[in-house]
């Protein structure tokens, strides 16, 4: 097993009391859909972790005050999203009460997290963020995480995983967005024209 995935499996061991079914590929699993393929599974069971850094807005609301690491500028936070799912940055703005989200820099992830893009996993963090849970996940039996590297995931049950990450489940994507829209409603409105003789009513629709 690789080094660092090893390191994943025993802190996982040591801080939560669980022993995490870790699986290596020889082929890369950076991405949702890579992973998807490696292990066979659809792309929305794969709970990619994305690191967001917020700047402004209420540093007493659920993202915490001051930074993730100690410094009392912006702040890191973390959601775990379906792969099949974009995660939506106003939204996490909004959940966490700052006044803008955007992805937190690689190298201040490695620093402050301890795992390097591609294969930051959901937990065994070296600093905890307060972290979003996707919905969607719970969907599934079984979900998969990445465990260290760009080439190893963990399997583990989506009720699981949020228990151990201690997140808070809410939908931060932008389909949860589209669907906490209101739906189009028709204007009461209509304009009657004539083409050749015929008659069409004519409804015009607005946000």
């Amino acid at each position: 097993m690789h080094e660092r995935a090893a390191e994943f499996a025993a802190r996982a061991r040591d801080r939560y009391g669980v022993d995490l079914d870790v699986l290596e590929f020889d082929a890369g699993t950076e991405t949702a859909a890579s992973a998807a393929d490696a292990v066979g599974c659809d792309t929305a069971a794969i709970a990619s972790t994305i690191v967001v850094s917020l700047s402004g807005g209420d540093t007493g609301a659920d993202g915490g005050g001051g930074s993730a690491d100690g410094d009392t500028g912006d702040r890191l936070v973390a959601a775990i999203t379906s792969g099949a799912n974009r995660l939506d940055l106003d939204a996490v703005a909004a959940h966490f009460g700052a006044a803008e989200a955007t992805m937190a820099d690689p190298v201040r992830i490695r620093e402050t997290v301890g795992w390097s893009i591609g294969g930051v996993p959901p937990l065994c963090h070296d600093v905890a963020l307060p972290t979003a849970f996707d919905p969607t996940l719970a969907g599934y039996d079984t979900v998969y995480g990445a465990a260290g590297t760009p080439s190893a995931v963990f399997a583990v049950d989506p009720e699981r995983l949020a228990a151990l990450a201690d997140a808070t489940t809410v939908d931060l994507t932008e389909c949860g967005r589209a669907a906490a829209s209101p739906p189009l409603r028709p204007r009461r409105r209509s304009a009657l024209t004539i083409d050749r003789g015929l008659a069409a009513c004519v409804i015009n629709y607005e946000l």
